[in-house]
């Protein structure tokens, strides 16, 4: 099927988009998040993630979780753009909340497509944030990396680099049950389960390990590769999305800082040396902009392309969220590089991003393999 005019973005997700856009204004306007999240600079400070979980409920009671899960199990399915809006929204706020890993799980759990599945799909309709917890300790995105295992009939092992693991209710945990590597769904306060936090760059964020000692869990996919393999493209494109809307406000910001900077009685946007890198920025966001948006489109409208697209949009983001966050930080001049300026916490946000789910190296090289078939040994 042919893709829709204006990547199918109708008057629907005009509204979603407007009303998020709003909603975060509101809710956590940057000095609030910076107040909230930052308000401590001691590196050895505890590993404490600090959110608002009354917002995240707020989102919640708006319907926001309801937008990836299919409307048989009660979802609104919207389609993949408008989730792409609203991750593009949270990212423009650099919003601390589950909202992204919960999305994750919703495409995971809907390409799952088991009975179990769209039970859990329903929780999560129903407001339960959930998280993925199937990364090796090496940081494998292969399907068939776990590190654990289905020990009689239970969890045991521990998952790495869990997203946003303090803030959700589920694991979908990822194991590996003979020859097979399974999708279970578990609570987090689950008997067994315990949190390993990292200490990772990203404010806005939080990750840990998360160890299983024979947890009881409920199988909700025999074959995890099929379903991950189907729902990946959907995750890489909505963490572009939020590279593409943190990177607006980088540049929003920083031309702002630059009408009123002056040096050698001049704004600093009068010189060239600071205004054509920034419309290389604006540049390179509006490209990976029509890239995301290409790739959610193609998820609901071209499936054959969605990892393609996908590829396309993460390594592109990937590329621009360095780029524009280096120029947003030396723009700034000395205050740029200070705890008390803002751009630190976007800078972190992007960096945390860029790697998510592959760098774009890796997602240029899946790329290839896709286009022109993998290298020979």
């Amino acid at each position: 099927m042919a893709q829709p005019t204006n990547f199918g973005f109708g008057e629907e997700q005009v509204m979603l988009r407007d009303s998020a856009r709003k909603f975060f204004q509101d809710s956590l306007p940057v000095d609030k998040l910076h107040a909230l999240v930052a308000a401590d600079p001691d590196p050895h400070r505890p590993l404490v993630t600090q959110w608002a979980p009354e917002l995240w409920q707020q989102m919640v009671d708006l319907g926001w979780t309801m937008l990836a899960v299919p409307e048989r199990v009660g979802g609104m399915d919207l389609g993949a753009v408008a989730v792409a809006a609203l991750c593009e929204e949270s990212g423009r706020a650099a919003f601390p909340s589950p909202l992204l890993a919960t999305a994750n799980v919703s495409y995971i759990l809907a390409a799952a497509n088991s009975t179990a599945a769209d039970a859990a799909l329903e929780a999560i309709a129903g407001g339960a944030a959930a998280t993925y917890a199937g990364i090796d300790s090496r940081g494998s995105w292969e399907y068939a990396d776990t590190d654990v295992e289905v020990r009689d009939g239970k969890l045991s092992g521990t998952a790495y680099y869990v997203q946003d693991a303090q803030k959700v209710s589920q694991f979908l945990v990822k194991a590996r049950n003979g020859a097979a590597v399974e999708l279970y769904w578990v609570a987090a306060d689950a008997t067994g389960i315990a949190l390993e936090i990292d200490a990772i760059v990203d404010l806005t964020r939080d990750q840990a390990r998360v160890c299983f000692d024979g947890v009881t869990a409920e199988l909700v996919a025999t074959d995890a590769g099929a379903a991950l393999h189907q729902a990946m493209p959907a995750l890489w494109t909505m963490v572009a999305a939020d590279m593409v809307g943190a990177a607006e406000w980088q540049l929003q910001t920083t031309v702002e800082y630059a009408r009123v900077r002056k040096q050698f009685d001049r704004e600093l946007g009068f010189f060239q040396a600071v205004k054509h890198p920034l419309v290389n920025v604006m540049l390179e966001i509006d490209q990976t902009k029509s890239l995301v948006y290409n790739a959610a489109c193609a998820l609901d409208s071209e499936p054959e392309a969605a990892a393609r697209t996908a590829h396309m949009a993460k390594a592109s983001a990937s590329d621009m969220a360095a780029y524009a966050s280096s120029r947003s930080v030396q723009f700034h001049g000395g205050i740029g590089f200070t705890w008390e300026c803002y751009i630190h916490l976007y800078f972190k946000r992007q960096m945390h991003n860029q790697m998510l789910w592959g760098d774009a190296a890796y997602h240029r090289a899946k790329l290839a393999d896709l286009v022109i078939g993998p290298v020979a040994a």
